[in-house]
């Protein structure tokens, strides 16, 4: 019985142990790119680089059309690059808005070490460059799946026109916990994404979008997260099909 215990314990430290120091493997699926890589996209766009302080580098492609509305600064989900993900701007810029997306450190041809505040870091600096080039009432935050928390974060210190969070979690530490809830979450955690928190002090109108058969990020954490701020100013809508993710 005692050996069994035993046995029990280092299989129990040793999932802990691996977790804490390779859990970035099961939240990050990244696609590199060459740094000689060729964007090819249907509409006219630019690709830009941001050197960070730190010495990282984030990757990123600006879409532009006549008489903008705006522009909508897409923070994409965690896996694959921007060549994928970079389709989704038709969808804006056939309704008159620019698109800007990202790559995270570790994500196409962006570089540098990642961690949560650095990822918050980046897209704050991105946030404040654009705003030097569009109004802050005509930038629209849009958070997908993992980009969420950090689109919710990024609205909770400015005062973008919408945030758009489609697919959201209620916490990345609320999300992880539904699989891990053996564990002591807590402590070994390195990214907890608090959107619930975030949303407290976000002054613009906020819509959220979720498909009901999401099966990773569970339909009801967007109606807890409706339901945890009802003076806000909340849209929601839904479709009966799971969030997809780029090719």
């Amino acid at each position: 019985m005692l050996n069994a215990l035993i046995i029990i314990g280092i299989v129990y430290g040793a999932i802990l142990v691996s977790f804490y120091f390779f859990q970035h493997l099961a939240f990050f699926r990244p696609e590199r790119l060459a740094h000689t890589f060729t964007y090819k996209y249907p509409f006219p766009f630019e690709e830009l680089n941001f050197d960070m302080e730190d010495g990282g580098r984030i990757n990123a492609i600006h879409f532009k059309v006549p008489n903008t509305r705006g522009v909508v600064y897409y923070l994409k989900g965690n896996s694959k690059s921007i060549k994928g993900w970079g389709k989704f701007a038709k969808d804006f810029l056939s309704n008159g808005y620019d698109f800007f997306m990202i790559d995270y450190r570790g994500f196409g041809k962006s570089s540098g070490k990642r961690s949560q505040q650095r990822v918050f870091s980046d897209a704050q600096y991105i946030y404040k460059w654009l705003a030097q080039i569009y109004p802050e009432s005509k930038i629209v935050l849009y958070g997908r799946s993992m980009g969420s928390g950090i689109a919710a974060r990024i609205a909770s210190w400015n005062n973008p026109r919408m945030l758009i969070l489609d697919s959201p979690y209620f916490s990345f530490y609320y999300n992880v916990n539904r699989y891990l809830f053996f564990t002591p979450l807590k402590w070994i955690l390195k990214y907890d994404m608090r959107t619930d928190q975030y949303l407290k002090v976000v002054g613009c109108p906020v819509h959220i979008i979720h498909g009901t058969r999401d099966k990773l990020i569970t339909y009801s954490q967007s109606m807890k997260l409706k339901e945890l701020y009802p003076e806000k100013d909340y849209t929601a809508s839904c479709c009966g099909w799971p969030s997809q993710q780029p090719a």
